[in-house]
């Protein structure tokens, strides 16, 4: 299943990262992990941050694609199932629509 991962780097320890020379590094071996098929940086709320999309198998992948973001940025991690229009054709809408309406 394809999820949205929301990122929002909070000012420490990312701007001590930048200062150092190491964020780079850290975010391409985070990426190279996770193996994202897209992943976009842009700033959030005022902050820094970024989408991943990320194809999983199984929610239990979850802590594993987290984890390096809280230990090594102490980030905010929101996890969103996301739906390719072919999803949503099999969700059954109209059924549900007449079921629920």
């Amino acid at each position: 299943m394809r999820v949205l991962i929301n990122i929002i780097f909070p000012p420490e320890p990312f701007n001590s990262m930048v200062r150092d020379g190491t964020t780079g590094a850290v975010i391409a071996e985070i990426l190279e992990e996770i193996k994202p098929e897209a992943a976009y940086f842009y700033a959030p709320e005022g902050c820094r941050g970024g989408t991943l999309v990320v194809n999983i198998d199984d929610p239990s992948q979850i802590p594993a694609i987290a984890e390096p973001f809280f230990l090594r940025f102490e980030a905010n991690c929101e996890f969103h199932i996301a739906m390719t229009p072919e999803d949503l054709g099999k969700a059954g809408l109209d059924s549900l629509g007449k079921k629920w309406g």
